[in-house]
């Protein structure tokens, strides 16, 4: 079955010597975003027509702040990990193999974390969703997806924004037109 909006099929994309799929764990990054609920959206995909487990990771950021030890950088940190694991728990109940774990990490930030663990665990793939930050603000702002690409141990697939899981590519163009 072709991956929504992208009209290919997953064994066309990374065919293995048997026919199959070579990736067979995955390490899903999500933070409780629109974007990574679609990165959430491809993983289900591949796990559902494939023997994939997904090692979800989400990484918890702090900032030392002096005295007062150390503080998270989002103010909704607690919404955004209550989030994550209802996902986690919604993924787990449709079937598919998969785990979640919440790591702390007060340098280095999240790509670095989720590298981490996609070595720790021996990851295939790493997917994650990417907010599109492009020019002078994905600079300003940085982005995990782009460092996660010079740290990874292993391939990624970043999902982006335009990419709309569960719609035909028509569906996409005909809502792009109307946007």
């Amino acid at each position: 079955m072709p991956f929504p909006d992208c009209g290919v099929m997953l064994n066309e994309l990374v065919p293995s010597s048997n026919g199959g799929v070579m990736f067979k764990k995955i390490v899903l990054g999500l933070d409780g975003s629109d974007e990574s609920a679609r990165a959430l959206e491809f993983a289900k995909r591949m796990a559902a027509e494939n023997a994939v487990h997904i090692d979800i990771v989400h990484v918890r950021e702090f900032m030392v702040a002096g005295r007062a030890g150390v503080q998270p950088t989002r103010a909704d940190e607690e919404d955004l990990e209550a989030i994550v694991r209802r996902q986690s728990e919604e993924l787990a109940a449709s079937g598919v193999d998969s785990t979640l774990t919440v790591v702390s990490t007060t340098t280095g930030g999240p790509a670095h974390a989720i590298a981490d663990q996609a070595k720790e665990r021996g990851a295939d793939l790493i997917i994650v969703g990417t907010r599109g930050h492009t020019g002078l603000s994905g600079l300003l702002l940085g982005s995990v997806t782009q460092r996660l690409l010079h740290v990874s141990p292993c391939p990624v697939m970043a999902v982006p924004r335009g990419v709309a899981a569960g719609r035909s590519s028509e569906q996409t163009e005909t809502a792009g037109a109307v946007s």
